[in-house]
């Protein structure tokens, strides 16, 4: 039989059971919901509730438990805007990767572009840019990633996902600017079990993984192990070389180690890895984001590799008065990405053949590896006071190049620390740095129950980052721009970016199904340097608010939120609006002349927007949601004053997410889960001059998932109407082609 799943911190032994009555919800009448959703809307509410035991009535539904603010704790009572999905959900919904479960919260997107270590959150407007720090901290297993280049990978084996909206700095640390999303995977059973899944798609492709788990020493030492491996041959054509644009394998595993030698001592040790081959770089230029009408056409198909290792240790000591934890982590990050250059069209057809008489290609090399530390004390969870304090620490190695190369017909070679010499692909521009980074904080939490009804939380947390930059460009690939100093290779630079992150929330519950609160929050997140000699070609192109630096960014969120269970818990309602000032927010700048990447810094933006959610269970078998999300960002400050009063780069006006999901129980072993999901994304905006808007993209995703006894087999669809649209834009013209419909089976086994 398979294993029982994890609703919050519970456990529901039957398994159909738990599939019957997942999650997700929203409208009032049946067939009112399923021709909205068919039409409008599908996703996932801002807060999910879980399956009934089974020996639940009508009406008689579990709470879902979550880790939102480090304690276990119901969803419902949580002051903050939280979308959590639960196992029963991210089975019966299929979420296999960030993308899915983005999908379904509101106010929250995910823009994949050039890369698969580039992949941006935007969470209420505050987003990210490619080599910027993240927006979100994401924390997997109580382990922060280091960089933004793991976020996106496979995820299997997941028992709880969690998003929190607003600044999460007093809890979660360095870049929680915008929120942070807890991804949590299963835990080591006591008795030994086994899981395995194949699945097809189009493509074609395939999804091959395996899970063992049980006990090594019982009672003292038990263990889980995945792998996972997934093939596509490419969804995407490259009609001048006649192939798929986007092919990928990946392969993943994790290992995780629980070992109990006392019952007050736990020492949590994981490891996992991850390898994927794809390609990158495959842009059309355009100058309108919804012209999707050129093909891919590049001459080159290059590579993208990406590595990642990851290893932690995670120690929790119940002291009585305190819980000690002490969390340590490695991590490598590790890509390399070839391919076409500007302007991505075959050698004759190319812009600089027109001009220079060759054309180019390019590679972007990217090793980071750190070396983290947090520990705190946790008190217990009764008392009229409960508090965290603790210390964090985190040293890290980073080393990017990135160059053109002469695009001789010959392909195009991977450029890593030193310039091309090869005559086939000789180099044309080259640039590199390394940085260490050494940042800690110090960061406290309290939380006061001032009345049965009234409670007070305070938390406060101070990050100091001392980023130190050194030129590895050789001299003669450094830029020489009149008026502007010569760059060195071998020069230093180096700064230090500090902040205090304050928090103060007040909740209020005057009875024990509605919660009201409003918070004050700081987010911050590090400035850092551009690659040497960037300003001056920036400028050289009147491009205003880009240097070799870029400044920290830190923002003032307040917020106002209420939270609702009407009928036994059958109608959950939830809303919250907020106000954001940010400053110092980045933008992103492509420099064609030289092919590098780089932040800069618009003065001031203000973010003012709401976002809310309605789940239902209109009957045992019958479950409905709604979110919706609506953020105006205005640019109030800017070098370039022509981009006052615009929108910010990145921000989607409004998000809408909604799913209906409904299961037929044919008997006690066996069931049918048909689900409906739809997203819609408003108007989005690219570039501090708004030069161009992409239209509304509406989103359709369908799994239908039939279980009997220790086996399911599921078919599934995303982007069902396969809408064409443009994942970016970058300044330039520059669009990235976002997946088209996507369509497989797959089957699972339990031992």
């Amino acid at each position: 039989m398979p294993p029982a799943a994890v609703h919050g911190d519970r456990l529901t032994p039957d398994h159909h059971l738990r599939r019957r009555q997942a999650h997700s919800a929203f409208t009032r009448t049946a067939s009112r919901l399923a021709l909205t959703a068919a039409l409008l809307s599908g996703g996932g509410a801002l807060g999910q509730t879980s399956a009934a035991s089974d020996n639940s009535a009508v009406g008689q539904l579990e709470d879902i438990l979550v880790i939102a603010r480090k304690r276990s704790e119901k969803l419902t009572d949580v002051p903050a805007a939280v979308t959590a999905f639960t196992e029963a959900q991210i089975e019966a919904s299929g979420i296999t990767a960030p993308r899915d479960f983005i999908a379904m919260t509101p106010n929250v997107t995910l823009v994949e572009t050039q890369n698969v270590g580039t992949a941006f959150v935007v969470v209420r407007g505050i987003g990210q840019a490619r080599n910027s720090e993240p927006s979100t901290a994401v924390v997997v297993d109580g382990v922060q990633q280091v960089n933004p280049s793991q976020f996106n990978q496979d995820l299997f084996d997941i028992s709880g996902i969690e998003v929190l909206k607003g600044p999460q700095g007093g809890l979660y640390g360095r870049n929680a600017i915008g929120g942070a999303i807890l991804i949590t995977t299963k835990e080591p059973t006591d008795s030994y079990e086994f899981k395995v899944k194949a699945g097809v798609e189009n493509g074609p492709g395939y999804t091959e993984q395996a899970t063992a788990s049980g006990a090594i020493v019982p009672g003292k030492l038990k263990f889980i192990g995945s792998i996972s491996h997934t093939s596509n041959d490419g969804t995407i054509k490259n009609t001048y070389l006649d192939t798929e644009a986007n092919p990928v394998k990946q392969t993943s595993g994790r290992l995780k180690l629980l070992f109990t030698p006392t019952e007050d001592l736990t020492v949590d040790t994981r490891f996992s890895m991850s390898e994927l081959d794809t390609r990158g770089f495959y842009y059309n230029i355009v100058s309108d984001v919804n012209d999707t009408s050129l093909p891919v056409r590049v001459n080159n198909a290059g590579i993208d590799n990406r590595r990642l290792l990851d290893a932690s240790v995670k120690v929790d000591w119940n002291l009585g008065f305190a819980t000690a934890t002490s969390v340590t982590a490695y991590d490598v990050v590790r890509e390399i990405v070839t391919g076409d250059a500007f302007d991505f069209l075959p050698i004759n057809e190319s812009f600089f053949k027109g001009l220079l008489g060759f054309d180019m290609n390019q590679s972007q090399f990217l090793d980071v590896k750190a070396v983290s530390e947090d520990f705190r004390l946790t008190s217990p969870n009764e008392g009229f006071l409960r508090w965290i304090v603790g210390g964090y620490l985190i040293h890290t190695d980073r080393y990017i190049s990135t160059g053109n190369m002469v695009d001789t017909g010959n392909g195009v070679f991977p450029v890593y620390r030193s310039p091309s010499t090869n005559p086939l692909n000789p180099q044309a521009t080259f640039l590199a740095d390394s940085q260490d980074n050494m940042a800690w904080a110090l960061y406290g939490d309290l939380t006061a129950e001032l009345t049965d009804q009234l409670e007070l939380a305070l938390s406060l947390r101070y990050d100091s980052d001392n980023r130190r930059n050194t030129t590895l460009t050789p001299t003669a690939f450094l830029p020489n721009i009149p008026g502007f100093p010569q760059g060195v290779s071998g020069e230093v630079r180096e700064r230090t970016f500090d902040r205090a992150q304050p928090k103060i929330v007040l909740r209020y519950k005057p009875d024990t199904t509605t919660t009201l609160y409003a918070d004050w929050g700081r987010g911050f997140r590090s400035g850092g340097f551009n690659q040497t000699g960037v300003g001056a070609v920036a400028a050289a192109n009147g491009i205003l608010g880009v240097s070799d630096v870029f400044q920290a960014e830190w923002a003032d969120t307040y917020e106002l939120g209420f939270k609702k269970t009407l009928f036994d818990r059958r109608l959950e309602v939830e809303g919250a609006g907020f106000y954001t000032r940010s400053h110092n927010p980045y933008f992103f700048v492509f420099l064609a002349a030289n092919s590098t990447q780089n932040l800069g810094n618009l003065g001031l933006v203000e973010y003012k927007g709401a976002d809310a959610g309605l789940t239902a269970h209109l009957t045992d078998s019958l479950q409905a949601s709604i979110g919706a999300g609506y953020t105006d960002s205005n640019i109030t400050e800017a070098t370039d004053r022509t981009v006052i009063g615009n929108q910010a780069p990145g921000v989607s006006k409004y998000t809408i997410n909604a799913a209906l999901q409904h299961t037929w129980d044919f008997d006690k072993s066996s069931s049918l889960v048909s689900r409906l999901e739809y997203q819609r994304i408003g108007d989005t905006y690219w570039d501090p001059q708004n030069s161009t808007v992409r239209d509304p993209v509406d989103l359709v995703d369908v799994r239908t998932t039939y279980t009997r006894d220790d086996w399911s087999v599921a078919l599934w669809a995303k982007n069902v109407f396969d809408k064409r649209y443009n994942a970016e834009y970058s300044p330039g013209g520059f669009v990235f082609k976002a997946l088209p419909r996507r369509f497989g089976a797959e089957a699972t086994f339990w031992f």
